[in-house]
C-alpha cells in the first residue's frame, strides 16, 4: 500500500486516468486507477486493518498487506480483471468455474439463455441447461473422493452449553443416505415436494441434502412460523411427507413444534391437502417421546426407522434446470411467494460467492448464525460451505443464552475464523456492554460478515473495532431470497471498505440505479436498485404462479430485475442500500409483508381496518407499527391491544408481532380510498414537520386525530 494512503495525505485525489470502456464498467473502472482503489476522496483518511481503531472520521478501512497478499482476490486490479471478464464473457467465465464441479454430463450450448424484458415475451432464465449433476454429490461424495472424508463437516452446538456433537464428511454422507433411502422407500420420487419444519438440529441440513440426493424438492419452513402460516405453505406445495421434531428449547423456552404441525396438518386436510407421513425426530433434550402427542398411521419416529436403512444411496442425477428447493418469502400482498431455485446455476453461484466473499480457505472454521428456514441458511449454512468442503458450526440456541457472551464462547470453543451474522444481533450485543465480548479471546477470527439488512456505520465500527479487534474485514453482503447468493459485497483483501457500504457488485452482477421512469442514473445518485442481465443463482419462477413472478419483479422497470430496494451510489462508486421501497418491512433481517400483518389484524372480530408501516428500530433495524381502526362502538383497551398482537403471533409467528398498536378512529385516505402510507410513516416515526401535502386527503382532519392519539 502506498505511503500517502497510510498517513492521511490527500495526494491521491488527482484525476483518475480516463477509461474508454463499455458502459457497464463505468462505476468500478475509475476505482482501479489509484493505489488504494479508493477513488477521489479530497481529504483521505484511511485506516489499515489491524493498525488502529475505526473512527467516525475514517472514510476507508484498507486491508493490510499481509491479508491482501494471502487473499483469493488480493487487489482492486485483480477484482477488475475478473469482473470485466464476467460481464463481457459471462458464458466463458461461468463455464470455467462450473467445470470445477462434478457433472455426469456437460451442459449444452448456449451456456445460458434469458429474457428479462417483459415487452419481449415470457420472462425466462436458464443456465447450464442439459448439464446433468447433483448438488448433494458435489457437497459430500466429491469432497470425500478428494480425501476429506475424515474432515469435520458439522460441529453442532446445542441450546445449553456443554451439549454438542459433530459429523465428519463420511458420517454426514451416511446419515444423509439413510434418510434418502427411507424417503425412497415411502414413495418419494424425483420432483416430489418434502416439507421440512425443523429447528437448527443437524437433522435439518441432513434432510435438505437427502432430498437433493434423490431429486426431491425441499421446502424448509422456519420453525418460528405459526400453524396457520405452516398450513398455508403445505396447501401451496402439497408435500408427500412432512419432517419435524417433537419440540425444541430456544433459550429458556420450550417450543412444542409437533403440536404446531398437528394443527397445521388438520387445517390443510380440511382444505383438501392431506399429508400421509409426518416423520418426527425425538429431540429428547426438549421433550421425551412419551410426552409427545401422536397420530397413529401418520406419525413415525425418525429414530425408529431411519437408522435401519443402508448408509449408501444411489444418486438421482438431475438436469441443471431441475428444481432444487422452494422457499416462501413475504410479499407485498398477503399470500407468501414460493421462490423456486433450480440446481446447476444455484450450485455454481452459492459455492463461488461463499469462496470469494469470505476469502474461504480449507483451514477455516465457519459459523453463520442464520436459521436454515431462511435463504441465508440454505446458501451459507448448508450448500455454499459444504460445496467448498468447509467445516460449519450449526447452533441450535439463542445467541444471548445463557448470557450475552454465548456467541464469543462458541467462537473460542470451535476456533471460528469466519463469523457471519445479522446487524440485529450486532446491535443487541452492543447494548449488553463490551465486557461480554472482551472476556473472550476471539483470536481465531479472520473475517466477519453481515447479512439481512444494511448495517448502520456505528454498529459496523463496533463490530470491526471490538469484536474483530480492528483486524478482520467485514463482508457486508446485499442479496435476497430471490437472488440465491451475494450480489453486492466487499471482497476481503481487494477493496478498501466504507463502514455501512456493501461496496461493489460480485462477478457477473450488473447493478443499476434507475429513477421512477426506469431511466438509468449515472454517477453519484440514489434511486431504485435493479439488475441488468441474469446470473446463475437467480430464481426461475414463483411456484405455480409465473404471472406473479413477472408482475412483481419484471414489470415495474421492463428489461431489469427490480429488487424492491432503494440504493444510493457515492462519488467513488460505492453502493449504499437504503431499505425497501415497497410494502415489505425488514425486521431483524426477516422480510415481512405489510399486507400479511394487516390481514391477520383485520381477521380479529373487533378490528375494522388496519394499516402497517415499518419504523426504524435501534436493534431490529425496522419494527412493525400498526394503525388499527376498531369496529364501531368498541372501546380502546390494553387487553384488546394484547389480543390483536396475539392474533398476529398465532397467524404468522412471534417475529411478525407489531411492536406498537396505534389506535386510529380512521385512516388517512385519498378521495379514491387509497391509504396514504407516506403520512402514516411520518406519524409513526414522529416526523410531524415532514408530513408534506395532505390536501389530497378525503379528510385532512384525520391526521390531527392520529397525532393526538400517538402515545395512546
Amino acid at each position: 500500500m502506498s505511503d500517502p494512503l497510510t498517513n492521511g495525505s490527500s495526494s491521491l485525489s488527482s484525476k483518475p486516468t480516463a477509461f474508454t470502456t463499455s458502459n457497464h464498467l463505468r462505476h468500478v473502472e475509475s476505482m482501479s486507477t489509484l493505489p488504494s482503489g479508493a477513488g477521489q476522496i479530497p481529504k483521505l483518511n484511511a485506516l489499515i486493518l489491524g493498525e488502529a481503531l475505526a473512527s467516525e472520521e475514517d472514510d476507508l478501512i484498507v486491508p493490510s498487506q499481509d491479508f491482501s497478499a494471502q487473499a483469493h482476490i488480493p487487489s482492486p486490479h485483480k477484482y477488475l480483471e475478473m469482473y470485466k471478464r464476467s460481464i463481457e464473457d459471462p458464458a466463458g467465465f461461468w463455464s470455467d468455474i462450473a467445470s470445477q464441479f462434478y457433472w455426469k454430463q456437460k451442459w449444452g450450448q448456449p451456456v445460458y439463455s434469458e429474457n428479462l424484458d417483459i415487452r419481449k415475451g415470457r420472462i425466462h432464465i436458464e443456465w447450464f441447461k442439459g448439464g446433468i449433476t447433483n448438488i448433494c454429490y458435489n457437497c459430500l461424495d466429491k469432497n470425500i473422493a478428494a480425501g476429506n472424508g475424515e474432515k469435520i463437516a458439522i460441529y453442532w452446538e446445542g441450546n445449553d452449553p456443554g451439549v454438542d456433537a459433530s459429523l465428519t464428511y463420511n458420517q454426514l454422507l451416511q446419515r444423509v443416505c439413510q434418510l434418502a433411502n427411507y424417503l425412497k422407500d415411502i414413495g418419494i420420487r424425483k420432483g416430489d415436494a418434502v416439507l421440512i419444519y425443523l429447528p437448527m438440529l443437524m437433522e435439518l441440513p441432513i434432510a435438505m441434502l437427502a432430498c437433493a440426493r434423490i431429486g426431491a424438492v425441499h421446502s424448509v419452513v422456519f420453525a418460528g412460523f405459526s400453524s396457520e402460516s405452516l398450513a398455508q405453505r403445505i396447501m401451496d406445495c402439497k408435500p408427500k411427507v412432512l419432517i419435524t421434531c417433537n419440540a425444541v428449547r430456544r433459550g429458556p423456552k420450550t417450543i412444542h413444534l409437533k403440536d404446531i404441525v398437528d394443527t397445521a396438518l388438520a387445517e390443510s386436510a380440511q382444505s383438501g391437502t392431506v399429508v400421509d407421513v409426518c416423520l418426527t425426530y425425538e429431540n429428547d433434550t426438549a421433550l421425551k417421546k412419551e410426552s409427545t402427542k401422536w397420530v397413529e398411521g401418520r406419525d413415525t419416529w425418525w429414530q425408529d426407522v431411519v437408522p435401519k436403512y443402508p448408509d449408501t444411496c444411489d444418486v438421482e442425477w438431475v438436469d441443471a434446470e431441475d428444481p432444487l428447493f422452494l422457499l416462501y418469502t413475504s410479499g407485498s400482498t398477503g399470500k407468501p411467494k414460493g421462490v423456486l431455485h433450480t440446481t446447476g446455476g444455484y450450485m455454481v453461484y452459492t459455492a463461488t460467492t461463499f469462496k470469494y466473499a469470505f476469502d474461504y480457505k480449507p483451514s477455516d472454521i465457519y459459523w453463520c448464525t442464520a436459521d436454515c428456514g431462511w435463504i441465508t441458511g440454505h446458501s451459507y449454512v448448508t450448500y455454499g460451505p459444504l460445496l467448498n468442503g468447509a467445516t460449519v458450526v450449526v447452533f441450535e440456541g439463542a445467541p444471548n443464552y445463557p448470557d450475552p457472551g454465548r456467541s464469543w464462547d462458541i467462537v473460542d470453543k470451535y476456533k471460528v475464523s469466519i463469523f457471519y451474522t445479522a446487524p440485529t444481533l450486532v446491535r443487541s450485543l452492543m447494548r449488553e456492554g463490551d465486557e461480554h465480548v472482551t472476556r473472550f479471546s476471539r483470536k481465531s477470527l479472520r473475517v466477519l460478515g453481515s447479512v439481512g439488512e444494511p448495517i448502520n456505520p456505528s454498529a459496523w465500527r463496533w463490530f470491526f473495532n471490538l469484536v474483530g479487534e480492528s483486524r478482520c474485514p467485514i463482508s457486508d453482503t446485499w442479496w435476497q431470497t430471490e437472488t440465491g447468493g451475494f450480489m453486492i459485497t466487499p471482497l476481503p483483501g481487494a477493496w478498501p471498505q466504507k463502514p455501512g457500504s456493501a461496496t461493489f457488485p460480485f462477478f457477473g452482477i450488473q447493478p443499476v440505479i434507475v429513477d421512477e421512469k426506469g431511466v438509468e442514473i449515472e454517477g453519484e445518485c440514489s434511486g431504485y436498485l435493479c439488475v441488468k442481465s441474469s446470473w446463475p443463482g437467480a430464481f426461475r419462477t414463483l411456484y405455480g404462479d409465473h404471472e406473479r413472478y413477472e408482475t412483481t419483479y419484471f414489470s415495474a422497470f421492463p428489461g431489469y430485475y427490480f429488487s424492491g430496494d432503494g440504493c444510493s451510489r457515492d462519488k467513488d462508486g460505492y453502493h449504499w442500500l437504503t431499505g425497501r421501497v415497497d410494502d415489505v418491512i425488514n425486521v431483524s433481517g426477516h422480510r415481512i409483508g405489510t399486507a400479511e400483518v394487516e390481514s391477520a389484524l383485520v381477521s380479529h372480530h373487533q378490528c375494522a381496518e388496519a394499516a402497517v408501516v415499518g419504523v426504524e428500530h435501534e436493534v431490529k433495524g425496522q419494527s412493525i407499527y400498526a394503525f388499527v381502526t376498531l369496529v364501531e362502538g368498541v372501546p380502546y383497551s390494553d387487553d384488546l391491544r394484547k389480543s390483536l398482537i396475539m392474533t398476529v403471533r398465532k397467524q404468522i409467528g412471534a417475529f411478525a408481532a407489531p411492536d406498537k398498536i396505534h389506535w386510529a378512529p380512521s385512516l388517512p385516505k385519498t378521495r379514491s380510498g387509497k391509504i396514504m402510507r407516506r403520512v402514516l410513516r411520518k406519524i409513526a416515526s414522529r416526523q410531524l414537520d415532514e408530513l408534506g401535502d395532505i390536501s389530497t386527503l378525503a379528510d385532512p382532519g384525520v391526521v390531527d386525530q392520529l397525532i393526538a392519539l400517538a402515545d395512546g
